[in-house]
Parts: structure tokens; C-alpha cells; sequence
């Protein structure tokens, strides 16, 4: 398991793409820079969807964590390089 601490959670277990990213999303956006959210999905996209949206989004990926049946993805807010 992972040593990050998150602040909050976003739970998206059995939520499909593109739920979770957007759950995330909306998580993030009420976010202070620095803090970091788990994501907790049991959807494989995930694992391709979240590297390309922090890409554009200008969070970070800190880690994605297979744990079973759940997958964790840790990421940092940055701020945003989206024009809004």
C-alpha cells in the first residue's frame, strides 16, 4: 500500500468511464493546491484516462495503486493550465 496521505477520497467504485474522471474532476476543482486525492476505482481505464487528463490538467499523478479489486490514483493538485 501506498505511504501518500490523501486528503479527501473519491470513491468511484463501480462508476465506468468516464464517471470517475469527472467525479475526480469535481473533487479536485474545490481543492487547495498541494493537497492530494485518492481515487478509488474499480475501472482499468482509469489507469489510462487519469495520465492523459493530469497531462493537460496541470495536477500530478503520483501513483496508481493496484490493491485486489481497487485501484488508487494519487493525485496532487497543481492548478490549472486549462483555460477556464
Amino acid at each position: 500500500m501506498s505511504q501518500i496521505k490523501p486528503d479527501p477520497v473519491a470513491d468511484t467504485k463501480g462508476l465506468q468511464c468516464p464517471r470517475p474522471l469527472l467525479n475526480a474532476k469535481q473533487m479536485l476543482e474545490s481543492m487547495k493546491d498541494g493537497q492530494i486525492l485518492d481515487v478509488i476505482s474499480n475501472d482499468l481505464s482509469t489507469k489510462t484516462t487519469f495520465p492523459a487528463y493530469v497531462k493537460r490538467s496541470g495536477d500530478e499523478l503520483l501513483e496508481i495503486v493496484e490493491d485486489g479489486a481497487s485501484i488508487h490514483l494519487y493525485v496532487k493538485k497543481k492548478g490549472s493550465i486549462l483555460p477556464e
